[in-house]
């Protein structure tokens, strides 16, 4: 039974409606004395019933306190039923129900009272009552605290109305006294930030005459999810005090916007100045590693991880990291012992080894693993299914992956989104199927984005299809206008047609939009550990030279396996000559050859790449891998590739 303590009696509280009488010959009011010890039982009673209010975990118990409260005769203490309309609105009970027939029994509220009543509204809604409510309590004569303004910024940010948001804020410098209020100041930045208004959020922290670590954190972030991560680290240079919190800011930051190196500067610098590290901030240095693909960053995070007490065995987020991480440096094997030796394993872990072994090639491993799945209690999501559907589609399992996608919903609950119609768009379009891949994009439920006409794209140029490949780009063009790649794209699909005068068309359009193509780069990783880059025809390498010698060589020797530069992988209306050099200083056969040159004999090969790689590359993979008995694995931005004694893990399916 839930009670509250008998040591306050009834008889040692006075009614609060005694406390102020008239004296019956005068009309001013006086005060009856009252023991100073009487007072201070009544505030320790109240203060107790706050803390017994804050304790209420249902409704009931709430309600019992109530009675309480009634009974003892502090129905018109604000003070006590600012903190039980508090814990109603926590507890998710209608305002306008309970909460608002408290607050309607009281003569005179007092702000804090209001402000309780109003933030119920920003929480739970309709959002427009907590406006009527505050502009109630204005005009009864009841001024405003730094509360009321923080629910109501909380409101407008969580709705989005900017305008109102701004109209809060003149409030808050037409009164007087907020504008330079810290906690008010806060949730303005944030209002601003969630309502996309990034530079009105920077003006108020500009303007703020007193910060704290949550002012500069909530900007840092904001300018980290925007991708201006300069503006993130001149804020973050200028942060007296830096927590735990605004460095992992910068480190997630950095990783999500496609900087891993400056992400383990931060991350070093972070360990340096001696600051706790949480599990938060050791993901954001494990996708950092992710992204760079290197095996050294890779052991060496792992280490890190299992020194801060998060190792893979017994921290289920941090191993799922860690299995992505290991299978997009290419140790698919490593990423499954990780796996393997999970306690407790979740919808991410399973999620992100299925993807691995997709990304891998591995498909039959990947579908292997999503039917053990669902003989446990875990339930599939929508990245599960973005796994087995590109694992159907790099391996061709055109019709698995229709009958998976067929019963998504039916049978577990998952609705197919845009992405899953990419995937099956890809699946139909690898395998030459382009008209049903389109088909299937005019009858979805939603609007198609990038992803699903960029897969269609994609697909048309393995086919040499320029017909329905203008169709996929002319959305492109409007769904993304300044995405380069799919002008490239389509002037490379043109090219392969021989479509001259249309790639001609392209080109000049693409100088008019001032777009510059992305240089080709790869990077590989010495023996020693050092990761070296290298451009497509850059030989600026310390060891160009010699690169250039073991390219040759290894050119001799496979052409005498018999193979021959395709030269159709270069897009320019060039001579036969100029088209072998450009394709023998590809990025990736420039790594290769420093690879073979860095490395022991017999030791595997890795290469990153940024872009796809070509059709002469591959197959100049695979007759190396032949040639030198070396397994070379190339990450692209799209898959896997493990080359091994003339053969691909792709199958040619790419």
């Amino acid at each position: 039974m839930f009670t509250l303590s008998r040591k306050f009696s009834t008889t040692s509280i006075p009614n609060p409606s005694k406390l102020l009488q008239r004296h019956p010959q005068s009309t001013t009011t006086t005060h009856i004395f009252i023991p100073f010890s009487q007072l201070q039982q009544r505030k320790l009673f109240e203060s107790h019933l706050i803390s017994v209010l804050h304790g209420c975990t249902h409704l009931t118990q709430i309600k019992q306190v109530h009675a309480h409260i009634l009974r003892k005769g502090l129905d018109q203490c604000c003070y006590v039923l600012t903190k039980l309309i508090r814990m109603l609105t926590k507890l998710d009970v209608p305002v306008h129900s309970y909460p608002r027939l408290v607050f309607h029994q009281v003569k005179y509220p007092n702000p804090f009272l209001w402000t309780a009543l109003i933030r119920g509204y920003a929480t739970q809604g309709p959002f427009s009552e907590s406006v009527v409510l505050y502009n109630r309590m204005r005009s009864e004569g009841t001024g405003p605290v730094s509360f009321t303004f923080s629910a109501l910024f909380k409101a407008c940010g969580a709705v989005l109305d900017v305008g109102l948001g701004r109209q809060v804020h003149a409030q808050t410098i037409l009164i007087g006294g907020f504008a330079s209020d810290l906690y008010v100041g806060n949730t303005m930045i944030d209002m601003y930030v969630k309502c996309g208004f990034l530079e009105c959020a920077r003006k108020v922290f500009d303007e703020m005459s007193e910060r704290d670590v949550v002012s500069w954190t909530e900007l840092i972030v904001a300018y980290a999810k925007s991708g201006d991560m300069d503006s993130a680290r001149e804020l973050f240079s200028g942060l007296p005090v830096k927590d735990m919190v605004a460095w992992t800011a910068m480190v997630t930051g950095y990783a999500q916007n496609g900087r891993p190196r400056e992400a383990l500067d931060c991350f070093q610098r972070m360990q340096d100045s001696g600051v706790k590290t949480d599990e938060v901030t050791i993901v954001g240095v494990i996708s950092a590693c992710a992204l760079l693909g290197v095996a050294k960053y890779a052991n060496w995070v792992r280490d890190v991880a299992a020194r801060y007490g998060f190792g893979p065995t017994e921290n289920v987020v941090v191993g799922s990291a860690l299995i992505d991480m290991y299978s997009k440096c290419g140790s698919v094997e490593e990423a499954y012992n990780i796996f393997e030796g999970m306690k407790e394993r979740n919808v991410f872990s399973y999620s992100s080894m299925i993807v691995g072994f997709a990304m891998h090639g591995r498909a039959h491993a990947a579908m292997q693993l999503f039917h053990e799945m669902l003989k446990t209690e875990i339930r599939p999501n929508k990245v599960t299914f973005i796994g087995v559907l590109t694992a159907c589609s790099h391996a061709g399992l055109v019709e698995q992956g229709r009958q998976l996608f067929a019963t998504m919903e039916k049978c577990f609950g998952v609705a197919p989104s845009a992405d899953h119609y990419a995937c099956m768009v890809d699946l139909l379009g690898r395998a030459g199927r382009l008209e049903d891949a389109l088909e299937l994009i005019e009858t979805m439920p939603m609007e198609p984005h990038g992803g699903v006409w960029g897969a269609l794209l994609g697909a048309c140029r393995i086919y040499g299809n320029p017909d329905i490949a203008q169709i996929a780009a002319n959305h492109l063009f409007e769904l993304e206008p300044n995405g380069i790649g799919n002008y490239i794209l389509l002037s490379n699909i043109y090219a392969s047609a021989r479509r001259w005068d249309d790639v001609s068309r392209l080109r000049i359009l693409m100088r008019e939009k001032g777009f510059k193509k992305n240089p080709g780069c790869s990077w590989v990783e010495s023996k020693e550990g050092v990761v070296h880059e290298f451009f497509a025809g850059d030989m600026n390498h310390p060891q160009s030279s010699e690169i250039k010698r073991a390219l040759a060589d290894l050119l001799d020797r496979l052409k005498a396996k018999g193979y021959q530069p395709n030269l159709g992988s270069v897009t320019y209306d060039l001579s036969d000559d100029e088209k072998k050099r450009i394709l023998m200083n590809h990025s990736e056969k420039l790594a290769l050859a420093y690879g073979l040159l860095s490395s022991d004999a017999g030791c595997t090969i890795k290469i990153m790449k940024n872009l796809r790689i070509c059709e002469d590359c591959h197959a100049f993979m695979c007759s190396a891998s032949q040639v030198m008995g070396r397994e070379i694995v190339v990450r692209d931005n799209m898959r896997f590739h493990h080359f091994s004694d003339g053969a691909c893990s792709c199958g040619n399916f790419w």
